[in-house]
């Protein structure tokens, strides 16, 4: 608890609330879609330019001081932004707040490849039973998504941005503080960027399991990212609802998601990561079709719900797959190749939220559900087959 799970719980909860909240400010602030979108966007695509460095600077100086100095600089930038927010009118704090998600995203993406190191060393010392470590780490990030949107979307409500922003502030200070405990990974030798690019592009390469189910999850993020950006809009301008309702429906979702992941672990071990694999597939690509259809608040709900729980189904299958297969000294490489493009459709997802009209959206939402089912459908196929040809082969 002390050396790996508290500080992920602080800083996936921060993380959590600034990633659902600074839409919900957003679209309080400017009541635009496409600004919700650009938003939306600020938060994930410095996660795209940052994620080489991450790694690196997980491999040079050890996750535990890269997480530590990530989430203190997390809470500088919230402290600086929030008196700017509370001293400015509603038309002059959309620079601020765009200037707060851009940031933000950055920084979570040095905490999250700390946290994700350390949880693979976890995960690789604990041998067959390192998918249990997954889920339990993978438990972890649900729970703060369980509270962190829905603390978000009240705190909105009842003080305006001070409120969350003081929170999020005060749960980085706590990563922080408690973040010397956690271990450290093995030491890699440092190399230069462009070396640590081909090493974990060549290696991807070469495990073609890990390689079919990255490719296919990504087209489920974009889902997932298109759902993320669109459901404020969706839920306060064409359902009618609040914004603590769009916190309500995160909430629920990762209550749902967190509950499949502790569920998960039992079906691995009996019927293995292939069957489990495709039994998410199945939850997670039938009620995305079905969203784009949904015309009341409570169906919009327990679709999400139903979506996320088959979508952390999939990422304990991703995660136990990635730290068996990668090589311990081409993790970070390997990682850091994984985690962009796991992340590249989140900004798409944003910039097409911010391209198509409000009264495109569900369209938009259907298409990617139909890539996301044939990405899925390829993904547990082809990668199957690869992986049972190399154990074949090793046999």
């Amino acid at each position: 608890m002390r050396n790996i799970y508290l500080p992920r719980l602080a800083d996936a909860t921060a993380s959590s609330m600034a990633t659902y909240g600074i839409p919900l400010l957003v679209l309080g602030t400017t009541n635009s879609a496409s600004l919700t979108g650009i938003a939306f966007v600020l938060a994930w695509a410095p996660r795209l330019c940052t994620f080489g460095l991450a790694g690196m600077a997980v491999d040079r100086y050890g996750p535990a001081r890269v997480f530590r100095l990530a989430a203190a600089a997390r809470a500088l930038v919230v402290a600086g932004v929030a008196p700017a927010l509370a001293m400015t009118d509603d038309d002059m704090t959309l620079g601020p707040v765009m200037l707060l998600a851009a940031c933000v995203g950055c920084l979570t993406q040095f905490s999250y490849i700390a946290a994700e190191s350390v949880g693979a060393v976890a995960s690789r010392d604990a041998g067959d039973a390192g998918h249990r470590v997954q889920s339990v780490l993978l438990g972890i990030d649900q729970a703060a998504a369980l509270v962190g949107p829905a603390a978000g979307g009240f705190l909105l409500q009842w003080d305006g941005s001070s409120g969350m922003l003081a929170v999020i502030g005060g749960l980085s200070t706590l990563a922080a503080a408690i973040a010397p405990g956690m271990r450290q990974a093995p030491a890699h030798v440092t190399a230069p960027a462009a070396q640590g690019w081909r090493t974990g592009w060549s290696t991807l390469r070469a495990l073609p399991a890990l390689m079919w189910l990255v490719a296919g999850l990504a087209f489920s993020n974009l889902a997932l990212g298109l759902l993320e950006a669109a459901t404020p809009v969706i839920v306060v301008k064409n359902l009618g609802r609040s914004s603590a309702s769009v916190g309500v429906i995160w909430s629920c979702a990762a209550a749902a998601s967190l509950l499949a992941v502790t569920v998960c672990r039992f079906m691995i071990d009996r019927w293995g990561l292939a069957r489990v694999g495709r039994f998410a597939a199945v939850v997670t690509s039938v009620p995305c079709l079905l969203i784009g259809h949904a015309d009341s608040y409570r169906t919009y709900l327990a679709l999400i719900a139903v979506f996320m729980a088959g979508d952390s189904m999939l990422a304990v299958v991703l995660r136990t797959l990635r730290s068996r297969l990668i090589p311990v000294g081409v993790f970070g490489s390997t990682l850091s190749v994984t985690v962009l493009l796991l992340l590249l459709p989140y900004p798409l997802a944003g910039l097409l939220m911010a391209v198509v009209g409000p009264a495109a959206i569900h369209t938009l939402i259907t298409f990617c559900a139909v890539l996301q089912s044939l990405g899925l459908v390829f993904a547990l196929t082809y990668g199957t087959r690869s992986r049972q040809r190399r154990g074949k082969h090793r046999a």
